[in-house]
């Protein structure tokens, strides 16, 4: 449920950072990791079924795939093996960044701000701002904007804006952009 706040928590020894006015954190199934965290913007929409991996990959560099000390621990022994699960590192997510519903994201990937994740993609690398991407791996469908709006949108950085700006922006920020109304809101609020 959004909220106007910054919400916080743990999950599976993760640390878990969600941006304001963000909604559909509540369906996320997330799969954590020592040490590693999951920072989501604001203004972010997150359909139902989106789960994020921070940890939970198997190692493929070992002998065996086999989670030794991370189940059946007590029957097979190997408590004190560590390094399983492994994980890539932190997700970051931009902000208004829209994900669709089953997408799948994977430890160490960045996702721009103004991004689109289509319907069942799993990300396994890093999306750049204002990218749509979609498929298993997933992959560049276009960009949202040409690129001078693509720059004008990131320097505008409209989701800081005072929630009392924003609110008086809400028509505005729902057209399409031009580069002289960009220009006009970026000399308005970030001279």
């Amino acid at each position: 449920m959004a909220s106007l706040d910054t919400q916080q928590g743990i999950i599976e020894n993760s640390k878990v950072t969600i941006g304001p006015c963000t909604y559909g954190y509540e369906y996320l199934q997330v799969f954590g990791a020592e040490g590693v965290s999951l920072t989501i913007g604001s203004f972010c929409s997150i359909a139902m079924k989106t789960t994020i991996f921070l940890g939970s990959n198997h190692r493929t560099d070992w002998i065996t795939t086999f989670p030794f000390g991370h189940q059946m621990a007590d029957e097979l022994g190997g408590r004190e093996i560590k390094g399983h699960p492994a994980s890539n590192g932190d997700v970051v997510i931009g902000h208004d960044v829209w994900i669709g519903y089953g997408s799948t994201i994977v430890s160490g990937v960045t996702i721009g701000s103004g991004a689109v994740i289509a319907a069942n993609a799993h990300v396994v690398k890093d999306v750049a701002p204002y990218e749509i991407v979609g498929g298993n791996p997933a992959k560049h469908i276009r960009y949202r904007f040409d690129e001078e709006i693509r720059e004008l949108l990131l320097e505008l950085r409209w989701w800081d804006l005072p929630i009392s700006i924003i609110k008086e922006l809400s028509q505005t920020l729902s057209s399409e952009p031009s580069v002289d109304l960009l220009k006009s809101l970026v000399a308005s609020f970030r001279a």
